[in-house]
């Protein structure tokens, strides 16, 4: 009797010794955990330079949802046309910007802040501010540092 008792204490440690190892090694196949990708130190968030901020003015020609990098949570991308060129505007997470009170559609005329950058070698815009309606309606994404409002912690 004391030996089934000793295999069966033994089969119950290494039992919890596995269940505990895989329960510990859960979520390390993701990338980022919690921010889809959106977080700050991700090579996405590391892309906004605030040197090389410009303000453009322009129309809304379309409406778009994109997954950025791989592993991301998509994003939500508005494709503008200026007077001199057509260019994605990278707004930010889709699960943030759907439950903003500010919708932007097609054919708004709108004015955007943000930091050029080359993604994929094309040029987009990466937007820290955009205003609707002759800045009656402005919606912040990003400070001037290029922390996204969605970040959960500030320096």
């Amino acid at each position: 009797m004391k030996r089934s008792t000793v295999v069966a204490v033994a089969v119950t440690v290494v039992a919890i010794l596995f269940t505990t190892n895989s329960f510990a090694q859960v979520g390390q196949g993701y990338k980022w955990r919690g921010s889809g990708g959106w977080g700050m130190g991700t090579p996405y968030q590391r892309m906004y330079d605030p040197d090389k901020v410009e303000i453009i003015k322009g129309t809304v020609e379309a409406v778009e949802t994109v997954a950025p990098m791989k592993g991301m949570h998509r994003a939500v991308t508005l494709i503008v046309k200026t007077d001199k060129e057509t260019i994605p505007i990278h707004l930010g997470p889709e699960w943030y910007i759907e439950r903003l009170d500010i919708k932007i559609l097609k054919g708004d005329t709108i004015e955007v802040r943000g930091s050029r950058v080359s993604f994929d070698g094309k040029p987009i815009i990466i937007a820290a501010e955009i205003k609707k309606e002759k800045g009656e309606h402005i919606i912040v994404l990003r400070d001037d540092a290029g922390i996204p409002v969605w970040a959960g912690w500030r320096k």
